[in-house]
């Protein structure tokens, strides 16, 4: 959740103009600060169908079930109303690009329905959908017809709705991260293990997906689909090697995020060092954390906006897919060291709020709690 505000303070205040990830617009600080946020979106996934599973130690299967469900739609809900206002601070519905709490709560929806089926067929489907989607890129929406939506929502990031007014993209698709979610139920099973034998299964596992990354990315020929290339300088090529597409989720950036990911699992299990505390804090109210982080970014852009230039009107506008999630005035961009320094204040700002949250979680058991 920390590393991944990184990221959103970046969206509201760098070069809107400039892709980290495309070779020709970024430098090499802004591609490794977008590119250490990668494993976030991964790990939510994955966590999320751990966190299934785990809960079946104080539910039922039935229990479970109904609760993915009623989760999920509440994720939706708030991807579509709650977010939507946070990112743009209107509510024209000019422009909505829908997100990780969408697709979050559609993988939930799915693994309320896969949690009836045998753990095989579970880690099977998952597989299936993380090793072998990456065939399905050069499917075109175009080529389904009437259907085309659908495959936008499935497997093909893009515009699912443009009326000339109003204009609906999605951005986190549905098949790669379903599969994501239902590994993560299945790793879950690892946590009714012997400790030492989980750990080992931790560390073989994380290295070995490093390692398939490395040689199936040397190699050039699946898993992605752009291809790395020689660069001008061996810095330059390094991160040709390292962009791979999060839109969506190629295997390669998948085994890229998800390796790194199992190994700082392996960690923690020793405890958190006392210098990451704060960080576990705000880890224990993840949800709570994601909806305040997007509001307070984005007043924080309203105060700049009014002491850089005396109007805030543009931070209140988002009239096309250009100008997300707002209309910047002409010489919006911060710089990265002071988007680094918004990060710390966003940080520093709402670890009170988390912390209180916390406790008040841990101290009252009551089922909405749990929604937020």
């Amino acid at each position: 959740m920390v590393i991944m505000a990184l990221d959103h303070s970046h969206d509201f205040f760098g070069n809107f103009a400039a892709n980290p990830t495309d070779l020709a617009t970024t430098t090499v600080g802004l591609f490794f600060t977008r590119w250490v946020t990668h494993i976030c979106a991964p790990t939510f996934f994955l966590l999320t169908g751990t966190g299934a599973y785990l809960t079946l130690g104080r539910m039922s299967k039935r229990e479970l079930a109904r609760y993915l469900v009623s989760r999920g739609l509440w994720l939706i809900f708030l991807e579509l109303v709650v977010m939507r206002f946070a990112l743009q601070f209107n509510f024209d519905y000019q422009v909505t690009i829908v997100t990780v709490l969408w697709a979050l709560g559609w993988a939930m929806i799915i693994l309320a329905g896969l949690i009836w089926l045998p753990m095989w067929a579970i880690g099977a489907f998952g597989a299936a959908l993380v090793l072998g989607h990456d065939v399905l890129d050069g499917v075109q929406a175009g080529s389904f017809g009437a259907f085309e939506p659908l495959w936008l929502l499935l497997h093909q990031p893009g515009v699912i709705y443009n009326n000339g007014h109003s204009t609906v993209l999605v951005a986190y698709v549905l098949i790669p991260w379903t599969g994501v979610t239902a590994l993560g139920y299945v790793l879950g099973t690892t946590y009714g293990w012997e400790a030492a034998a989980r750990q080992r299964l931790l560390s073989w596992l994380g290295v070995g997906l490093i390692v398939g990354f490395l040689v199936l990315r040397f190699v050039n020929v699946y898993g992605d689909p752009a291809l790395w290339s020689r660069q001008k300088t061996p810095l330059w090529t390094l991160l040709s090697f390292l962009n791979t597409s999060k839109y969506p989720p190629s295997l390669l950036f998948l085994l890229m995020t998800i390796g790194p990911a199992l190994l700082l699992l392996r960690a923690f299990e020793a405890g958190i060092p006392r210098l990451l505390r704060p960080v576990h804090t705000i880890g224990k109210v993840p949800l709570f954390f994601f909806v305040l982080h997007f509001y307070l970014i984005h007043l924080l852009a309203v105060g700049v906006s009014w002491a850089r230039y005396g109007t805030v009107r543009e931070v209140f506008e988002s009239p096309d897919l250009a100008h997300f999630p707002f209309a910047a005035p002409p010489g919006w961009d911060l710089g990265l060291p002071l988007v680094f320094g918004v990060w710390a204040l966003v940080l520093v700002l709402l670890y009170p709020l988390c912390r209180w949250y916390a406790g008040l979680r841990q101290r009252r058991h009551v089922w909405w709690l749990s929604y937020l």
